[in-house]
């Protein structure tokens, strides 16, 4: 039998994690966690968003636990602040979904000079994940869903020039690349969890080709009509719902029997759409331990945040 957002189960004393839940597939995740129980922390950049989105969670499901805690992924710092906060505020995390990102984006950089795609989308979780495991590890069943893309596939990872300070820049390859990081990240910490034999399991997820805010993100920052045309005619014609986006996510968060390393999508033509999650197609770039590898030592260099050596 097919598995639905209905099948996700009760997840009451549970605690999670979704950073940019204030719209598109955050938020959608959020929804249903919280639905179904679960203690849901929207992690994001901007309150005013933020705030709205949990006002709308909880008239969805009156007592529901849903909350706003500030976190910027494009500053290190912010990610040491919303961590040790909630270190001193939990005993536990049942999950964390790798979720907020930015695409095709202008040229700009992050507070600690980062190319901001790879530096919001990758080494911002990557600081985030290591600085919140301790919690995660003394959590049994606990799981990291990092958010991926199909993007992944067009990507290349320049361990020479990650941040694009030599390289032309190229706003697609730079997303390619963020996107194929975020992948090759959640396989080598699936390798290093169990290497270490902790308690947590590291999975991914992509949604197909969805329509979110992520779209119209880097043409509203150029300035161009002909890119805000060609994003919006994209998302109505051809992009699913943000909501079946998160199938497969909330069928990585959730469905009993998930196996550590595993990769879910949806069940359509391509991986473009779809009802039903699946077992989706990483390349082999984005399972190469020594690309893993090589990512991993240079995000610990670059974010100065270790773990799982």
């Amino acid at each position: 039998m097919a598995w639905t957002i209905n099948d996700v189960p009760d997840q009451s004393g549970r605690t999670a994690v979704v950073t940019g839940a204030n719209s598109g597939l955050g938020y959608h995740t959020a929804n249903v966690l919280a639905a179904r129980g679960a203690r849901v922390i929207l992690a994001c950049r901007d309150g005013a968003k933020a705030e709205p989105a949990v006002d709308a969670i909880r008239a969805n499901h009156p007592g529901a636990q849903a909350e706003f805690r500030h976190l910027d992924l494009a500053d290190l710092q912010s990610v040491e602040s919303f961590a040790t906060a909630l270190a001193a505020d939990l005993e536990s995390l049942d999950l964390l979904v790798n979720n907020a990102g930015v695409m095709a984006l202008p040229l700009t950089r992050t507070r600690d000079g980062f190319e901001m795609q790879v530096g919001t989308n990758h080494l911002g979780h990557f600081a985030l994940t290591g600085r919140l495991l301790p919690l995660l590890a003394r959590t049994p069943g606990a799981r990291v869903v990092t958010v991926a893309s199909l993007a992944h596939k067009m990507g290349l990872i320049d361990a020479e020039d990650l941040n694009w300070e030599k390289r032309r820049y190229d706003k697609w390859q730079a997303y390619g690349q963020a996107k194929l990081a975020n992948l090759v990240f959640a396989h080598e910490l699936d390798r290093r969890l169990k290497a270490a034999d902790s308690a947590p399991i590291s999975v991914a997820a992509h949604p197909g080709f969805a329509a979110t805010n992520l779209l119209m993100a880097g043409p509203r920052m150029e300035n161009s009509r002909l890119g805000k045309m060609a994003m919006a005619a994209g998302g109505a014609f051809f992009a699913q719902s943000a909501d079946r986006g998160a199938i497969p996510i909330l069928h990585a968060a959730t469905a009993p029997g998930v196996d550590a390393g595993s990769y879910w999508g949806p069940d359509g033509m391509g991986e473009l759409w779809g009802r039903v999650p699946k077992p989706a197609r990483a390349l082999q770039k984005a399972r190469n331990p020594e690309t893993g590898r090589k990512l991993w030592a240079l995000s610990e260099r670059l974010t100065g945040v270790q773990y799982l050596d």
